[in-house]
């Protein structure tokens, strides 16, 4: 009896491991895993840096550019040789538009059809609901990221080539370009783009780039298809809607909290206090750029960008965070409880209770990550506490912002660091894979009672 029981829990562990092991979330993540580790590989290389790195170093960067962070332990331009910060480029634009849409796209250049299980490894990889227009969807991303960077990297060829010459110019116009879209933030400069702070083109195009790449390519799809606000999805118009009342609300606060602030926004004339104001209102939406020095804002102002960092982008867009439309069906939730309605409503449109369960999973999940995450950290490196918290939501929005922690933690902290780019950019519900009962239950219990508030 005893053997028999130990045989059917053996034999229940077994069909549980494989469940996950084909689970697309996980199988998903497994394959970031590899391409962190394939990163890591080819920039610990000695021809990928100007001096020797060591292996968390390594391993730092690839997963900082593979989950479009931008956080680093070694600077990009100075500390990387053109293969390694080429080897750096790749994995930003692997990480930034899916690895799955590469292999798509290489296996319809090689004639070869999508199988099932590629296809549900696609599906959440894009964060898509259905698998049917997946391939027009995987096609249209690329077009938009072509289209998009190309533009990107000759609007910034006419600052970077005067500036540079023509080799290291265009490659710096390209590099900020595909960085800038994918939402990366890592530049070749150790101060970002501060020296082009009052620069109209830098300033105008740069957040062009990380905002069209934050959107989602599903809504630049539907605004592509649709002239007409009316004809949008729900999801497009509650992104677009959600995008500039964020935008609105960090430009105005980082304007008037660091107006006069002279380690910021104080030593420059009017409009280009305006022009700053503006880019760092974009930003924290896990663009990580910066023309101005982050570490010397005002706390409040600091509190604000981690709001926007936390909240991140869009879905199926080359952003981390919670997304945008997680706040937005939130705060409808919280409307359509005061209002007393059945259920949040938008646009003519209703939130059902499934996606209203999953924006309250995913929430729970972020802020306890987050808050984990900033719990172990501050155990090995008793430093600012702000700062810290600055830099784990940098990690966890994926934006790569800073006000100089990183390099100031130890072994762990920076693999609590790695844990938490990981986890933004694969998706905080990912985990919750591993635990879900996916076999629905027949049983229902009577409705209870619980007092709250």
């Amino acid at each position: 009896m005893a053997g028999a029981t130990i045989c059917a829990t053996s034999r229940r562990g077994s069909d549980m491991l494989r469940r996950l092991v084909r689970s697309p979330p996980v199988l998903l993540a497994v394959l970031y895993l590899a391409l962190i580790a394939s990163g890591s590989l080819l920039l610990a290389l000695p021809i990928s840096t100007t001096a020797p790195i060591s292996v968390l170093q390594a391993v730092f960067t690839a997963t900082s550019a593979v989950t479009v962070t931008g956080l680093v332990l070694v600077e990009t331009g100075s500390g990387f040789t053109l293969f390694g910060q080429v080897v750096l480029l790749a994995l930003i634009q692997v990480g930034g538009l899916g690895l799955m849409t590469f292999a798509v796209l290489l296996l319809d250049t090689l004639g070869h059809r999508l199988g099932a299980s590629s296809r549900q490894v696609l599906r959440e990889d894009l964060h898509q609901r259905s698998a049917h227009a997946l391939p027009a969807l995987v096609h249209a991303v690329a077009r938009i990221a072509l289209v998009c960077e190309g533009l990107g990297a000759l609007l910034l060829a006419t600052v970077f080539i005067p500036e540079f010459g023509i080799l290291r110019g265009a490659w710096f116009a390209i590099f900020h370009s595909v960085s800038a879209f994918c939402n990366a933030g890592f530049a070749l400069r150790a101060d970002s783009l501060s020296a082009w702070v009052s620069n109209p083109i830098v300033n105008f195009t740069m957040p062009a780039l990380f905002l069209l790449g934050g959107l989602g390519f599903v809504v630049i799809r539907d605004l592509s298809h649709q002239r007409r606000w009316h004809g949008l999805s729900l999801h497009s118009k509650l992104m677009l809607t959600g995008s500039l009342g964020l935008t609105l609300w960090g430009f105005a606060s980082f304007a008037l909290l660091e107006w006069n602030n002279p380690g910021t926004l104080g030593s420059l004339g009017t409009a280009d206090k305006l022009i700053a104001s503006g880019f760092q209102a974009l930003t924290p939406r896990t663009a990580g750029f910066n023309t101005l020095d982050i570490g010397q804002t005002h706390d409040a102002t600091s509190l604000m960008m981690i709001v926007l960092m936390i909240v991140g982008g869009g879905s199926a867009s080359t952003a981390g965070g919670i997304k945008v439309t997680t706040l937005m069906v939130l705060l409808l939730a919280t409307l359509a409880f005061f209002r007393r309605t059945p259920a949040p409503r938008a646009f003519g449109r209703h939130i059902g209770q499934e996606q209203l369960l999953k924006v309250l999973a995913l929430t729970t999940v972020s802020i306890l990550t987050v808050v984990v995450a900033l719990f172990i950290v501050s155990i090995s490196h008793d430093g600012d506490f702000l700062d810290l918290a600055f830099e784990i939501a940098s990690a966890f929005g994926t934006v790569g912002l800073s006000r100089g922690a990183t390099p100031e933690l130890d072994t762990l902290g920076r693999c609590v660091v790695m844990g938490v780019m990981f986890l933004g950019r694969v998706g905080p519900l990912t985990f919750g894979y591993l635990m879900a009962n996916r076999i629905a239950s027949r049983l229902r219990y009577p409705e209870g009672q619980v007092y709250l508030g």
